[in-house]
């Protein structure tokens, strides 16, 4: 048993410890809330554009919100182990930032490489659904909510459908018209008279700008959130020590 001048001592420095560490776990539980609030919007609104490097809906969006929920409830659980004083929930605790730690700087480096690999795949990607456009599956819906949300049209411009076989059958795809434009049935279908009637602008640089964005703004979210973590685990690992070391009962 440490004497009673010690303990009174350390009192005031837990105190403080825990102090600064639920206002931590508060503000790592905001960050939860955050991806939480991102991988909901990218479900919303960028899908459409993930997409098309793929046959099938990107996880991604529920990878974000289903990490955020678990920064959630562990942000919740520091804050029950910081008034509980536990040292084994707060070895626990700092062990989960750990972790948390690794996989947003693994994210973070792998998100800003892939920013520079980003154009020549949605290129690649862009061309096969443009090739394959049918209007009914899923690359095909993907192409037509990008030339509709961007005002863009074909890959390069809009003379890259003119080689599509879904040209030939039916025209140019009613998505590259712009909005008060009067694209009828004859009109998508001779080049001569939709050419002032679509947008000019080529997707994929339009795409590929958005993409590279996005990921540059989320790989700099996630490089801030993991060096964030650091903090809370140097203060859970301190407050655990004092605590033991101490043999201090919470009250």
């Amino acid at each position: 048993m440490s004497p009673p001048s010690r303990r009174l001592q350390t009192k005031p420095v837990i105190t403080c410890l825990k102090t600064f560490l639920i206002s931590y776990s508060l503000i790592f539980w905001f960050t939860g809330v955050i991806l939480l609030a991102v991988g909901v919007w990218g479900k919303v609104n960028m899908e459409a554009f993930i997409s098309l490097a793929s046959d099938t809906s990107t996880n991604a969006p529920y990878v974000l919100i289903g990490t955020g929920a678990i920064i959630v409830i562990f942000g919740l659980f520091g804050c029950f182990a910081t008034c509980r004083g536990s040292p084994w929930m707060l070895k626990l605790y700092a062990m989960f930032l750990t972790l948390v730690f690794l996989a947003e700087l693994v994210a973070g480096v792998s998100g800003f490489i892939f920013r520079h690999e980003i154009k020549a795949i949605i290129y690649k990607a862009y061309g096969e659904a443009e090739k394959n456009y049918n209007m009914n599956d899923t690359r095909s819906i993907a192409v037509d909510t990008i030339q509709r949300t961007l005002q863009c049209c074909g890959t390069q411009n809009y003379t890259d459908w003119i080689e599509t076989d879904y040209f030939k059958q039916n025209g140019i795809p009613k998505s590259c018209c712009k909005p008060l434009a009067d694209c009828t049935s004859e009109t998508v279908k001779d080049p001569t008279k939709f050419a002032t009637e679509v947008f000019d602008k080529g997707c994929v640089a339009l795409v590929s700008s958005v993409m590279e964005s996005n990921l540059g703004i989320i790989a700099g979210i996630s490089f801030g959130i993991a060096f964030f973590q650091l903090i809370g685990i140097f203060l859970a690992c301190c407050l655990s020590r004092y605590i033991t070391n101490n043999q201090y009962e919470m009250v």
